[in-house]
């Protein structure tokens, strides 16, 4: 029951499209133009490096604010380990993100939402090196390559291998089955991000993938 409300508060989160209503205040369907959809990169590209910025930083937020709701409600249950119930509510933010409903189900691709999880799961756990890991496995490659998709992938990649390092290094503090649901929550949500990717993964590949500052 826990696990159920805590995504659904994820998902409520979650369907704040940032890029799609800074969009239409520009009188603007960033879904129209681009990749078609309503994330961070998209936004970016298609109306500027302020909205870009807004769109990540207002898609970030909305997941620590589901998880920050889920510690407030959740703070005194002994029956469900709290970073696990924080998991899932990122994971429903995720979802909501990714899926809102009165969209058709058409929103982004979930990076800025999952980099408000490693947030979150850097505050649940009281490890910033999270937070410090995933901003260099993202910046470095793009800095690099100038590809925002292949960062986005080693973000999340590089994401889940350090909650399985770190977990299992008992850093958290959690039992081994709470571990594991951990683990297979981040791993759904990175086997998510890498279809959603799917596109661009081919281009990476293909060498036709666009470069960040390229219309």
């Amino acid at each position: 029951m826990e696990r159920t409300l805590c995504i659904l508060i994820g998902y409520v989160c979650g369907l704040f499209q940032t890029g799609y209503f800074y969009g239409k205040m520009k009188k603007i369907d960033v879904r129209e133009h681009g990749s078609g959809n309503a994330g961070a990169t998209n936004t970016l590209r298609t109306l500027g490096l302020k909205a870009g910025l807004c769109t990540f930083l207002g898609d970030s937020l909305k997941t620590v604010a589901a998880v920050a709701i889920v510690k407030l409600l959740f703070k005194n249950n002994d029956v469900v380990d709290i970073i696990v119930l924080g998991a899932y509510a990122g994971m429903g933010a995720v979802l909501g993100h990714n899926f809102p409903f009165y969209l058709n189900f058409k929103g982004g691709k979930g990076i800025a939402s999952t980099a408000g999880l490693i947030v979150s799961m850097s505050w649940l756990t009281n490890n910033w090196i999270l937070t410090l890991l995933g901003f260099l496995t993202f910046v470095i490659p793009v800095a690099i390559t100038r590809y925002v998709s292949l960062g986005s992938l080693l973000l999340i990649a590089g994401f889940l291998l350090e909650v399985i390092i770190f977990g299992q290094g008992g850093k958290f503090g959690m039992s081994q089955l709470s571990l594991i649901e951990l683990w297979l929550i981040i791993g759904t949500l990175t086997v998510l991000a890498f279809m959603k990717h799917r596109a661009n993964i081919i281009r990476l590949c293909n060498g036709t993938e666009n470069k960040l500052g390229k219309k």
